[in-house]
């Protein structure tokens, strides 16, 4: 299959930022050529894409599709509270048709705006009905089981033996990683430090290295996290696992807000990856990442939601602003401008994943997960000699995305889904949370 995408606003994120007027051609799952204006002759769909901006899919670093079916019934508490009174108990009664219908929900609303990537973390259970839907709807995606042998205030479904969670974690891992042409990854996921064994860390190190995949985990979100890592284990988070021999590239850390200079210098020697949430943080009081000082050291640092039940949203567009608004208050307005943000939410992201020859940037040869987007309206207008990184950054919403492309197949065709059946999906969505809240 061979679509030219015709006379678009290219946004290349390449390294040079390129941005001009022409056309795309893809080819297969690829990205086939490039330019100016190339013949149609061969192509077997023509997209008229003039006044319209193309860009590669945002490629969100931190998601959990299993929490999405909770939108709405954890508002207004701090981390762990939020955890013990809320989330773990409504993780705790999820069956394999909530899992997979939260997923469903996740992928629909994250593909409406323009999402092509993430990098997800499950719940304990029924893990493979999530990778089923990720199959189903073409999402690229990262994901594993989430992993917790320890901790106060778990509920008894989700407390897991060590050697069972490793194991489990392995036969996931080998079922699905890899599969879809390389579209679906595996990631072991330790909850954080607070919910796990080092038994169970030193083998997800040791897991992680055999296979060469990520390790997908939370740390210094909450003070009153970090406090219980001190006392537990000694030490700091980022000290602790660093100490443990799992600081290393393959590493990606949620949130990492309270950092100091120590764990900062760890993070960057190390090759650590690390994910901006600002919306959950700010919703949660957690607190203010120094993603400014992150950057400055070299740090990898991409961009996520979270969950809905600590965010309300999957909307990388809110996520984009946030980033830059919360650092301006406190470094000025010249920090964290639209070009900077806009790339940790396209090649930031992918070289988070390790995927930054494959995704994260219009090339030549990289996978066809694109997004166009119609900025023809009031909110986005006037557009002469407007600056192309500003109008996505601070001016567009996920109501603009009109086409998304996903290993060149189209997901999102005028705004509509062509994998997922929305109507269906939200019924589904309100019958399964009925479901899970008899069970608490």
């Amino acid at each position: 299959m061979k679509t030219l995408i015709r006379q678009a606003t290219v946004m290349t994120m390449n390294d040079r930022l390129d941005t001009f007027v022409g056309d795309v051609l893809l080819e297969g799952d690829r990205i086939a050529r490039i330019g100016a204006c190339l013949e149609e002759e061969a192509a077997d769909r023509v997209v008229e894409a003039r006044g319209k901006t193309l860009l590669p899919g945002f490629v969100q670093t931190h998601i959990h599709l299993c929490q999405t079916l909770f939108r709405g019934r954890a508002d207004d508490l701090e981390l762990l509270d939020w955890l013990r009174r809320r989330i773990w108990p409504l993780e705790a009664a999820h069956d394999e048709e909530s899992v997979y219908v939260s997923a469903l929900l996740g992928i629909g609303e994250l593909i409406r705006s323009g999402t092509t990537t993430i990098l997800d973390m499950e719940t304990v259970h029924h893990t493979q009905h999530a990778f089923e839907a990720i199959r189903e709807t073409g999402i690229r995606a990262i994901s594993g089981k989430v992993m917790m042998d320890y901790g106060t205030d778990v509920p008894t479904a989700l407390q897991e033996r060590t050697d069972r969670s490793l194991q489990e974690s392995v036969d996931l891992l080998e079922a699905w990683h890899g599969k879809e042409n390389g579209r679906i990854r595996y990631a072991f996921c330790p909850r954080f430090v607070v919910s796990c064994t080092e038994e169970l860390l030193v083998g997800v190190r040791d897991l992680s290295a055999k296979y060469d995949v990520l390790v997908h985990t939370h740390a210094s979100e909450n003070r009153g996290e970090i406090e219980l890592v001190e006392r537990e284990r000694g030490m700091r988070n980022v000290v602790y696992l660093d100490h443990i021999g799992l600081a290393g590239p393959r590493l990606v850390l949620a949130h990492s807000i309270w950092l100091n200079d120590e764990e900062k210098r760890i993070i960057a020697e190390r090759g650590v990856k690390v994910t901006h949430c600002p919306g959950s943080n700010l919703k949660l009081a957690s607190g203010l990442a120094e993603t400014p000082d992150l950057l400055a050291r070299r740090v990898r640092v991409g961009i996520g939601a979270d969950g809905a039940p600590c965010n309300n949203n999957l909307d990388m567009f809110q996520e984009m602003r946030l980033t830059a608004y919360i650092q301006k208050v406190q470094h000025g307005p010249t920090v964290m401008d639209a070009r900077t943000v806009l790339r940790m939410a396209t090649m930031g992201g992918a070289e988070v994943l390790g995927m930054e020859s494959e995704i994260g940037s219009i090339e030549v040869g990289k996978k066809a997960d694109l997004q166009l987007l119609d900025l023809t309206d009031f909110h986005t207008y006037p557009s002469y000699e407007a600056d192309p990184f500003s109008r996505v950054v601070y001016a567009a919403t996920r109501g603009d995305v009109d086409t998304v492309w996903i290993d060149g197949r189209v997901v999102l065709d005028g705004r509509q889904h062509t994998t997922i059946d929305k109507a269906n999906v939200l019924r589904r969505a309100d019958a399964a949370i009925a479901r899970v809240l008899k069970r608490i």
